[in-house]
């Protein structure tokens, strides 16, 4: 399976140039070392609407896998939970689990993430914290269920 990556970078202060956007090209690099192709890169404001179209854009162009970054921690303006609920068709739940269960390894803070995936029309979008190295740490953990759930998503037929 050909897995086809759309990266979103969720922050206000990115954004608005305000620094530099590191979490997408880290998990640009990710993507590229788990030979998939990346086939759009997005930087958005922590804004449901912005969130919300920048997926749907990402899928419809393409990307049967979304990351994004950012808006997953518990600040007022971190969206990015509730916006990818809204357009979801279902959520993954085990996905998020298991970010939690192996970040707490890591920090004790990984409780407040609230990282998640969920399936958007024929896509699987994974939400992942906004710091790279737990960005990357995230995917990492979930990388092995991923293409599996890709094809089901996509309705590719299976050999079984």
């Amino acid at each position: 399976m050909d897995i086809k990556v759309g990266i979103i970078t969720i922050s206000d202060r990115a954004s608005q140039g305000l620094y530099d956007d590191l979490g997408g090209p880290a998990l640009k690099k990710a993507s590229q070392d788990y030979e998939w192709q990346v086939v759009a890169e997005t930087l958005v404001a922590d804004e449901k609407r912005d969130i919300q179209r920048a997926v749907l854009e990402q899928i419809r162009s393409g990307a049967n896998l979304v990351l994004t970054t950012g808006g997953t921690g518990v600040a007022l303006r971190d969206v990015t939970p509730e916006a990818v609920r809204e357009i979801a068709v279902r959520e993954l739940p085990g996905f998020g689990e298991l970010m939690r269960m192996e970040s707490l390894k890591v920090t004790p803070n990984a409780i407040l993430s609230r990282s998640l995936a969920v399936v958007v029309e024929k896509g699987l979008v994974i939400c992942l914290p906004g710091k790279p190295s737990g960005a990357v740490e995230c995917l990492g953990f979930v990388l092995g269920a991923i293409p599996h759930c890709v094809e089901v998503v996509q309705e590719v037929p299976t050999s079984c």
